[in-house]
Order: C-alpha cells, then structure tokens, then sequence
C-alpha cells in the first residue's frame, strides 16, 4: 500500500515515502498527507528536524505515480485537483518551522527531486542517481518548482536538467551543488545521524531564524519581510537559550537548549 510512514525518534521526526512496487512514486494520497505529517511535526515543542526519506533500498521517491495519471490527471479539471494536493505538500515543505533533510539512496526523480530540491539539506549515498524526465512524458513544470531548482544550480545546470532529462549520478550531482554532501552507501545513516544531532544540539530559535532569513533571502525584493525575520532575530537575544548558551561558555560546558 502506498502510504506515508511517520515516527519521532529523539529529537528528530521522520517522513518515509513507502510505495515499494513502484519505487516510491508519490501518489496523490501520498501528497495529500503530507501537510498534515509537517505541522504535526512542527507543533511538537520537542522535535529539531525532520528526515524526508524512501522506502527499501531502491529510491528516495521516482517520481509521481503515473499509473493513476488517468484517473487523477486525465482531464483539466482533475489535473488542477492533482495539482492543489501537490502544490500544498510543496508549500507546507517549504514552510516548515524545522529545518528538513532529505535522505537520498538510490532514484530521485522527477516530482521526487522537487521533494528532495524543498528540504534545507540534502545528503545523499553515492548509489544515488538524479533526473526530471518532464520533457519525455510531455508535462510542465510550474513556475515554483523551476525557480527552487535555480536557485539551488543555477539557470544554466536547470535549464541542463531539463532540456536533456538525462540521469546524473552522485558525483554529478555535488558538482552542480545539487546535493550538499555524498558518502559511501553504508555511512549514509551516520552521516544523517551526524547533521540531525549537531542540529539537535543547537539553539532551535537560532537556527529557526537564520533559515527563515535565508529564505526571505531567496525571495524577490517586494515579497521580503525584513520586520518579520529581525524580529525573530531579536526572539533569540532575547530567550532564556541565549543565557544558556552564554553561561555554558562561559563554565566551558555543552549547553542544554529548549528552544524558549
């Protein structure tokens, strides 16, 4: 059954795409869950981060699954309802208040490149392999997807990416920036492992601040909010995590963060 498995373990809360018979293609429940299993997340005052990844050994997501494509997008009007369900699990990735991590093994393709392309960070095994197949299945890619996509490589290595639709490996994929770091397939969970506890272990309003800056960072002139991010700014000089953090210094100690 395709599904979206959900657990917290620690500090960390995890999102895994299970759809094993068709290498994780995303369907339109799966979308459709996906809002909810981010603020759940998110409202929970003892989380750091969440980890988006696949199912199995094979593949982070393929895509979207287009087997059901004549049912759900068959038509305009149900094209625009696939596209909704779509378009929210985008928008509530990309508006998540922890910081997100994609774990990558194996295929990563298509919509679930753009899943990967919403998270913060990006670490991938070096079995992975990366494509958006658009121009050989006749979609378009709407304008939000393709603006995530140059802002992270650039208009020339997007424009690559999509005229071409051919496959990159790992390798490739660093080089353009497209991920954040690969390693070896057996030190992927440690790798992930490392960047959720050094996040876990840091000041939540500090890192929720800085990556709510560099989002408004990314966004065109007219639509920033530089009000909205200095006040959270000043949020973190402001908490009893800043005393923490200052005392912990100072007794050259490691602090102990509770995100208030």
């Amino acid at each position: 059954m395709a599904e979206l498995k959900i657990r917290r373990e620690g500090t960390t809360g995890w999102i895994t795409f299970s759809n094993l018979e068709r290498h994780n293609a995303m369907t339109y429940e799966m979308w459709s869950a996906m809002p909810a299993a981010i603020a759940g997340f998110d409202a929970d005052p003892e989380l750091r981060c969440i980890v988006l990844t696949g199912d199995g050994e094979k593949a982070f997501v393929s895509g979207a699954d287009i087997s059901e494509f004549e049912k759900r997008r068959g038509s305009v009007e149900a094209s625009a309802e696939y596209n909704r369900a779509s378009q929210a699990a985008a928008a509530a990735l990309a508006g998540a208040r922890l910081p997100t991590i994609a774990r990558i093994r194996g295929i990563c393709f298509g919509g679930g490149l753009g899943i990967a392309l919403g998270c913060d960070l990006r670490i991938a095994a070096d079995d992975s392999r990366f494509c958006v197949p658009a121009a050989r299945l006749g979609l378009g890619y709407a304008y939000a997807g393709l603006k995530r996509l140059v802002d992270v490589v650039g208009p020339s290595y997007a424009a690559e990416i999509f005229a071409t639709a051919r496959r990159y490996n790992a390798a490739e994929a660093l080089q353009m920036r497209l991920v954040n770091r690969v390693v070896p397939l057996a030190e992927l969970d440690a790798a992930v492992a490392e960047y959720t506890g050094a996040i876990g272990d840091n000041a939540p309003l500090t890192v929720h601040a800085a990556l709510a800056v560099i989002d408004d960072i990314m966004k065109p002139e007219s639509e920033r909010d530089i009000p909205a991010v200095n006040a959270l700014v000043d949020k973190c000089f402001a908490s009893e995590d800043y005393k923490e953090g200052r005392r912990a210094f100072m007794e050259k100690r490691k602090p102990v963060f509770k995100g208030r």
